[in-house]
């Protein structure tokens, strides 16, 4: 499995993972946070390995088009880069400690890590 494709159905899913029925969120955990085969999932649903296939495509691709539609991640990331670039000009300011707290804040936020 591509280690990329993973990390990305990952993030989806957890920015539109609630959108999703509850055995299209199981599917997407299984196969990609639990890392689990086809025959691994399928034997977890009660069903075929094609059947899970099937299942994992459609939901692929309905998470991939909630985001062309909202593009949550793609602001996610842009907002990241954002902070990394924030704090690398802090570096050396007088005010560097302050920037990096309100920084951190920032990112819990984004996390929701209050």
């Amino acid at each position: 499995m591509e280690i990329v494709k993973t990390v990305r159905m990952g993030l989806l899913n957890d920015f539109y993972g609630q959108l999703l029925t509850p055995k299209q969120q199981r599917c997407i955990q299984l196969y990609y946070e639990a890392d689990l085969s086809l025959a691994e999932t399928a034997e977890r649903f009660g069903s075929t390995r094609q059947a899970v296939y099937d299942l994992l495509k459609r939901t692929e691709r309905l998470l991939e088009e909630y985001e062309s539609k909202l593009g949550l991640l793609e602001k996610h990331e842009k907002r990241m880069q954002k902070y990394r670039r924030i704090r690398e000009l802090a570096v050396g300011s007088q005010h560097e400690k302050e920037i990096r707290e309100i920084v951190a804040e920032l990112e819990r936020m984004e996390t929701g890590d209050f």
